[in-house]
């Protein structure tokens, strides 16, 4: 491997993290659009929190187990699928009419985007040493962080020229060139005792160990165990076999790929027409177009697609604990339905919390039993040692911090400075732009330091600078100067964080778990968000109340609107506290750069 491959495929992968990660936010303008396009009202606003929900679901609910996949086949297979998934996605919203179509779609998004994170961090340790990944690392963080910037002003400009649905077309051809660029750069990683598939080199990689790890059990390692005694008869036999059953899995792929264009498209000479028309009438009870007759045979297909095809993919998700991934994905499914459904100026939980909580508690007492009775648990036993505990630690509460800002700093421009919601969300500017720059100036500066020495200073100055903003009042916004510099401390010291939490967490994590550490750090950081946020809210509003209480006059709307302010400040020094938090946690990331004395740099990883 040469360090122009290594380079190459991780700028292709890394703008593929920053496509997904505008994907995020690349809605915000147009989601009162994209109702109308499929018969909402802007009266029935709640009916769309799924276009968003829905993606967040996808993004995070699935983590662990396309990190733990990562770990079995070769990263650029799941970057691969991941794209595809993405690209489906995106035609799927662009040409959708109904909501529910829409939600599935922004769920493959969801799913496709959110798995190219943790599969990108773990090609960074593929190709760089220990003690040489902190400026990849902080690449790959920083255009993260980028791409939710540039998100929203994507969007924007594209509404300028054109509808939503360009937006998910844009995306889809965007998507396919990263798709291209995955499929055609292929670096060879660093050799790998417990990843034998990891070179993905025909010539070097023994039949019977691609597609699967050393340690995935013999019984879930391909259709080897699982083909008939009549089958082995010959040496051609097998190979006959697999090649009638690849033969019919692409003609079931093209009518299945046919039937669902035909059923989302309803292309309108055969839908209008008295002689094809029929099929595309939907059946009385279901008011949509999967409930036509086209619809339900490319639901068919794809079923049959999934059966024929489930000696290649069942066996491996099997090897990855597709139970325990169950268990966890129905957890965060919980945590995210219940808390990214609330309206956060005015309450914690979502209105489906009441049940959802309890389910998510079951699942996640279910996965821990799982963990430990499982021969093969989805988080493999060393994965979760030493520096990973308080890396993930850091992330959760940096979570909590970032989204803070994130929501309060505009809700405070919408209460004091009567704007709408597009000039609300330009203050956090100047916050959303110092990210990205910190994240490469952490990874920088991990050639010299420690993960302990870069992130907690900055951390410390993340903490700074929102409690500065704290203490901001109902003018504060006016005197540009110093809201500009507590924005760009806080985006500062949270970007300075994001490659030594990640190069400490890797470092420390077997290497054949690299994939599902990775999945953890952004989970974890997910999880903080969203819980982090309902938690800080409840403060809020506990304060805003009180604060209501003590008037003499409560419609007095100069008073209500100081104790709104009040609410926004509870938010932000919570926000603060846990800032300072994680620079204390940050400083068990380690005091000497990863790779001191552990190992030379590898040559060809430049």
């Amino acid at each position: 491997m040469t360090a122009k491959g290594a380079r190459s495929l991780l700028a292709v992968a890394a703008l593929a993290v920053a496509l997904a990660a505008a994907d995020t936010y690349v809605v915000v303008l147009a989601l009162t659009d994209m109702m109308a396009g499929v018969g909402v009202g802007i009266e029935s606003l709640q009916r769309g929190t799924p276009i968003i929900s829905g993606f967040l679901l996808g993004y995070i609910a699935v983590l662990p187990l396309i990190g733990r996949l990562s770990d079995l086949i070769d990263r650029r297979r799941i970057l691969i699928w991941c794209l595809v998934i993405f690209v489906v996605g995106s035609a799927v919203t662009a040409v959708s009419v109904d909501l529910s179509v829409m939600v599935v779609g922004r769920f493959l998004q969801g799913l496709g985007g959110g798995g190219l994170v943790p599969a990108t961090l773990a090609l960074v340790a593929d190709l760089w040493p220990p003690g040489r990944r902190g400026m990849p690392l902080g690449i790959v963080g920083g255009v993260q962080e980028l791409g939710s910037v540039l998100g929203p002003l994507l969007g924007a400009l594209i509404l300028i020229v054109g509808d939503w649905r360009d937006i998910f077309w844009v995306n889809v051809g965007l998507g396919l060139l990263c798709l291209l660029g995955v499929a055609l750069l292929r670096p060879r990683t660093r050799t790998s005792p417990s990843r034998p598939d990891a070179q993905d080199d025909p010539e070097t990689t023994p039949p019977d160990a691609r597609g699967a790890s050393q340690t995935t059990p013999p019984d879930a390692r391909g259709a080897s165990q699982t083909t008939p005694p009549d089958a082995q008869d010959g040496p051609e036999r097998p190979h006959r076999t697999s090649s009638v059953l690849t033969a019919t899995a692409w003609v079931l792929a093209l009518l299945a790929a046919a039937l669902w264009a035909l059923t989302l498209l309803a292309p309108p000479a055969l839908a209008t027409s008295i002689t094809w028309g029929v099929p595309f009438v939907p059946i009385e009870g279901l008011a949509t177009r999967v409930g036509t007759p086209i619809g339900l045979a490319a639901v068919g297909m794809s079923f049959l697609l999934a059966l024929v095809t489930a000696r290649r993919w069942l066996p491996l998700l099997l090897a990855a604990d597709l139970l325990g991934a169950t268990f966890v994905a129905i957890a965060l499914g919980s945590l995210v339905l219940t808390f990214s459904t609330a309206n956060p100026e005015t309450e914690v939980l979502g209105p489906m919390g009441v049940w959802l909580l309890p389910v998510g508690a079951l699942a996640a007492i279910a996965f821990l039993i799982r963990q430990r009775t499982a021969r093969h648990p989805l988080i493999p036993s060393g994965v979760v040692r030493r520096r990973v505990w308080p890396a993930l630690v850091v992330s959760v509460l940096v979570g909590a911090a970032i989204v803070a800002v994130v929501v309060d700093v505009p809700l405070l421009s919408r209460l004091t400075q009567d704007t709408d919601e597009t000039d609300a969300a330009l203050v956090l500017v100047r916050f959303l732009v110092a990210v990205p720059i910190g994240a490469v100036l952490g990874g920088w500066a991990l050639r010299r330091l420690g993960p302990a020495l870069v992130a907690a200073p900055g951390l410390a100055l993340a903490a700074a600078g929102i409690l500065a903003m704290a203490q901001w009042e109902r003018s504060s916004l006016d005197d540009v100067v110093p809201t500009t510099l507590a924005l760009i401390a806080a985006g500062l010291g949270v970007g300075l964080a994001i490659a030594p939490v990640n190069d400490a967490a890797l470092a420390d994590a077997i290497e054949e778990g690299h994939g599902a550490v990775s999945s953890l750090v952004v989970v974890a950081r997910m999880v903080g968000m969203v819980v982090g946020l309902a938690l800080l809210t409840s403060l809020g509003l506990r304060r805003f109340h009180l604060e209501v209480e003590r008037l003499t006059d409560p419609t007095d709307t100069e008073a209500l609107l100081d104790a709104a302010v009040i609410q926004v400040q509870t938010v932000l020094t919570g926000a603060g506290i846990a800032a300072a938090l994680a620079a204390v946690v940050a400083l068990a990331l380690g005091f000497r750069p990863v790779g001191h004395h552990r190992e030379q740099p590898h040559p060809s990883a430049g």
